[in-house]
């Protein structure tokens, strides 16, 4: 029982960080206003999981010379094909 809600709010909560990345591209292509709590939390709940992709980009030949961010989609990407998958077959272990 413990690990079915362990591993059902684990789901909920990549479930929700996928969707807050998938909203600060839509918020990074219109003008926001960056003191709204809403895009505040948004940008603070998503840039922990970025700032790393952003920076291997950043660090190879081809990033450095792109004028369009894709983090957000290498991070939607390994989350929901190599974390989101390792952690659950881990609790299920458990």
């Amino acid at each position: 029982m413990v690990n079915w809600v362990l591993l059902q709010t684990i789901s909920i909560f990549f479930e929700v960080l996928n969707w807050a990345i998938i909203i600060r591209v839509f918020l990074s292509w219109v003008r926001v206003d960056y003191r709204n709590p809403f895009v505040r939390f948004i940008y603070n709940f998503t840039e922990p999981v970025l700032a790393p992709f952003r920076n291997m980009l950043m660090r190879s030949s081809i990033g450095r010379n792109m004028m369009v961010d894709f983090s957000p989609i290498i991070a939607l990407l390994v989350i929901q094909y190599i974390v989101r998958p390792i952690v659950i077959h881990l609790l299920l272990l458990i």
